[in-house]
Parts: C-alpha cells; sequence; structure tokens
C-alpha cells in the first residue's frame, strides 16, 4: 500500500492549540473524504530517546490509490485551498512517498 510521509513543526506563529483545532475541523475531515485515501493519521511527537525532535509532527497518508490522488484529488479546487492554508502553518516539511513493506 501506497504512503505519504510528511514531517514538519509548526510555523512560530501558529499553536498548538489552534493547530489541533485546525486539524480535527478542516483538515483531518478534508484529507479523510479523499476518494483516494484509505486513512490519515497524524501524530504530535512528545519524546525522543536521543532527546532531540527534528519534526514535531508526522502526517501518514494511506492511499487507496496513490495514481487517483495524484491526478485527481491533488488536483482539486477543496485540496489547493487546503494547500493554501495549510502551507502558511508550518515550516521544516518534508513529504515523501514510499510503499508499505510490511
Amino acid at each position: 500500500m501506497a504512503k505519504e510521509i510528511i514531517l514538519y513543526n509548526l510555523a512560530p506563529h501558529v499553536t498548538d492549540e489552534e493547530f489541533l483545532e485546525y486539524v480535527q475541523n478542516e483538515k483531518g475531515p478534508l484529507i479523510d473524504s479523499l476518494e483516494s485515501v484509505k486513512k490519515y493519521e497524524l501524530v504530535r511527537i512528545d519524546s525522543s530517546l536521543s532527546g532531540v525532535i527534528p519534526f514535531k509532527y508526522v502526517g501518514i497518508v494511506h492511499f487507496n490509490s496513490l495514481e487517483d490522488f495524484r491526478t485527481r484529488d491533488s488536483q482539486s479546487d477543496a485540496y489547493k485551498a487546503f494547500q493554501a492554508k495549510f502551507r502558511p502553518m508550518v515550516s521544516e516539511i518534508h513529504v515523501m512517498f514510499g510503499e508499505e513493506i510490511h
């Protein structure tokens, strides 16, 4: 199964509380509504064995179809509006795609 892994920190002007409200009311429901998405998870990292937390948030998107996401869902007006609002809320973002192997 294809996955998208998104690592990021919040921009300095965004609090964890504001972001949680945004995720619960807007981001989460939108991502979950995409036909190409099987499941969306967001993890807030609270600790690390090394003591270093380079990214506070890890988003994991489990796809039904990565191709449908790329060619249809990510091109929709709703997704583009989401991106326009989301991008200024985060910093140091890294987006990766991969295939589940276990």
